[in-house]
């Protein structure tokens, strides 16, 4: 039947359903029931919209997508394929994250039909209107509220709350979820941000009640079962905020170059599979990192008790030793649990201040001195192999943002990297490589990172924007290798900002997987996440295969693990994007509070995206708002291979450097509007 109606609709395009059934001939009740069958799946998959007056066809040539809200004047509308941008006067006030038909008509965008509403809960506070309290949603949602459970709850003006969604309609018809605290109270605007985005913030009793049989120290026992690695000088090396510590690092030099340590919680011995801290660990796959808070994956008695290598404490570990020569090859590794003991908790900025002369530090770190020259020297060592293979180094900029006392932010910076965070990225690459080399060579179920090949029609459109700036790539043998020679050559600092930022779009995102299929991005073959168990559940996934097949020896079938794995990394990949989508959305939100003290203000920028209704410009310290096209003198024409918008006197290409003003600023939607100064 579903191929029939395809065929009529292909015939003509709109049908009503009287039509219909006289087209396919339905004479009998089981037909009619086949039919709305057939038609209600059609438009399940998106191929037909039903607008209750009639069913017309989805065009291959149109857009079945999920709404964002891009700008004070667009929207986009995108899937895995496409994207489209679509003027707010056009969009048919839509929602963010619905699912909806785009439409080109006479070369305009346009939404012509909502599939789905996807947003559930929505946050807000209550104002005084008419001496009523009136919920105000941080969103224009563009209709009031019905608030059905209101006097259930004592709520004040100014209380925010989380309300869920009962009914679409206008009024919009919800209820109170939960009363998230009064505006003037501190975090309160994160913490709504969070529950917004259904972010996991509380464990439940199952949990609470298991934490409390949890050991708080290293048994007699436990050692006795594991390698004794207690006798060596061990550090762990992490930002001076850190409070969780996955990992620790011994090193020895010998005359045939270095044996390196990573030694990383061995979070599998308290964590069982199945067990309500997993189950809520699994929900969550990952810990959120956001300007002034963690939300872990595991409960801080484990992420900053037990787990955590504190300084001073016997923890148990899975250690990953490596002989590592003097030209930074790999002659042999081994993995096994073990226990140590850390010697210090040292920071990124001292470990940095030290490897620079800083004599205060050098002083304070004098019995460490030794061993972080070593681990600096096997460090460059392993960089200098990664720049060989082709390992590419993407421009990034990562903002930190700064709050006041209360909450407010009052400053956006660059985050730096110096040598002591280089030395930790190669000794945790070095790690997770081993073991997903013992993995996969022995045919051990397991979680692999991987990092597919660019698709080539992203590389032709690298290849035409590169050639505005007249670098050739050759994308018909593309390797790491050619992406980072590009790169390389690459020698005016705004040029290389906005070719390494286009580059990295035109990577395809790195996920999870129970296949072992390589990391482009990294040049290697074999990859998985070890390092960081307490905040990822990919590595928790690979410590328990580690622990089943090689510390105890399984010897049984391996289908059931590895089908298992082949459903957590699908969950893992999916949850690590809600991740980032939460932490970019917080991050916004921070950054536009900064910047709206500034509007009237002139900076200097970096044109980082250029599309049809305007470009984007970013400022030196990674703050980021829209030049909308209408904002510009005259005519202009955008010029998608180029990525260009071609005016009468002017053209504004990707790197250009930039002038503006801000003109205004919506913080609630994390956006920053710019005008050419």
């Amino acid at each position: 039947m579903r191929n029939k109606l395809l065929k009529i609709f292909n015939k003509k395009n709109k049908w009503t359903l009287e039509d219909i059934r006289k087209e396919v001939v339905i004479d009998s009740s089981s037909k009619i029931v086949e039919l709305m069958k057939a038609l209600n799946s059609l438009v399940d998959d998106r191929k037909l919209v039903n607008n209750h007056a009639y069913y017309y066809l989805v065009k291959d040539e149109d857009v079945v997508g999920k709404v964002k809200d891009v700008s004070k004047f667009e929207i986009s509308v995108s899937n895995a394929e496409k994207k489209v941008y679509v003027e707010k006067k056009y969009a048919k006030n839509v929602f963010v994250e619905d699912e909806v038909l785009a439409v080109k008509e006479k070369g305009v965008w346009k939404v012509k039909h909502i599939f789905a509403h996807n947003i559930y809960r929505i946050t807000g506070y209550f104002i005084k209107l008419k001496g009523q309290l009136v919920f105000h949603s941080d969103l224009d949602f563009h209709r009031d509220f019905e608030i059905t459970n209101i006097k259930q709850f004592k709520v004040n003006v100014n209380d925010r709350v989380v309300i869920k969604v009962l009914k679409y309609d206008n009024p919009m018809v919800a209820e109170i979820e939960r009363v998230i605290g009064n505006n003037k109270d501190k975090g309160v605007d994160i913490t709504s941000l969070l529950l917004k985005n259904n972010v996991r913030m509380d464990f439940n009793k199952k949990v609470e009640e298991e934490i409390k049989n949890l050991p708080t120290k290293v048994t007699t026992r436990e050692i006795k079962s594991r390698k004794d690695l207690r006798f060596l000088q061990t550090v762990t090396i992490d930002g001076d905020d850190a409070k969780d510590f996955d990992d620790a690092i011994s090193i020895v030099k010998n005359e045939n170059g270095y044996s390196l340590f990573v030694h990383i919680a061995d979070v599998s011995c308290y964590v069982k599979d199945g067990s309500a801290i997993d189950k809520e660990a699994y929900a969550r796959c990952t810990s959120i990192y956001v300007c002034d808070r963690v939300v872990p994956m595991l409960p801080l008695e484990l992420s900053n008790g037990i787990c955590s290598l504190n300084e001073g404490v016997e923890r148990n570990t899975i250690t990953c030793q490596m002989e590592i020569d003097e030209q930074g090859f790999f002659r042999s590794y081994s993995i096994y649990p073990s226990v140590i003991f850390s010697d210090r908790r040292c920071t990124y900025k001292k470990v940095n201040e030290c490897l620079a002369g800083n004599e205060a530090v050098i002083e304070e770190y004098a019995s460490l001195i030794e061993m972080i020259n070593n681990m600096s020297d096997c460090a460059k060592l392993l960089e200098k192999q990664a720049e060989k293979r082709g390992s590419i180094e993407f421009f990034s900029m990562e903002p930190i943002i700064e709050l006041n006392k209360k909450g407010k932010a009052i400053n956006v910076s660059l985050r730096e990297l110096g040598q002591a965070e280089q030395i930790i990225e190669q000794f945790m690459i070095a790690a997770n490589v081993c073991v997903a080399n013992y993995m996969d060579d022995n045919v051990i179920p397991s979680m692999y990172r991987i990092h597919l090949n660019p698709e080539y029609e992203d590389l032709l459109k690298l290849k035409n924007i590169c050639a505005n700036f007249n670098i050739d790539v050759d994308i018909e043998s593309i390797t790491p290798a050619v992406i980072q020679r590009l790169l390389n050559s690459i020698e005016n600092e705004s040029v290389y900002a906005a070719v390494s930022n286009i580059t990295l779009r035109t990577m395809q995102k790195a996920k999870y997987s129970n296949e072992c299929l390589g990391h482009f991005g990294l040049s290697l073959d074999q990859y998985c996440h070890f390092t960081a168990p307490i905040r990822r559940y990919s590595d928790l996934v690979v410590h328990r295969m580690l622990r089943k097949y090689l510390f105890e020896n399984f010897q049984g079938n391996k289908e059931k693990d590895f089908s298992k794995i082949e459903k957590q990394a699908l969950q893992m990949s999916t949850k690590e994007r809600d991740a980032i989508t939460v932490e970019r959305e917080i991050n916004d939100y921070k950054i536009a509070e900064y910047m709206e003290s500034f509007i009237g203000d002139e900076f200097e920028g970096t044109i980082v995206s250029v599309l049809e209704f305007g470009f984007f410009v970013q400022l030196d310290n990674s703050v980021e708002g829209l030049v909308p096209i209408r904002s510009l003198y005259g005519y202009y024409e955008y010029e998608e291979k180029s990525m260009s918008l071609v005016g009468p006197r002017k053209t504004y290409s990707l790197g250009n450097r930039v002038n503006v003003r801000v003109t205004d600023v919506n913080v609630s939607k994390g956006q920053i509007g710019f005008e050419v100064a």
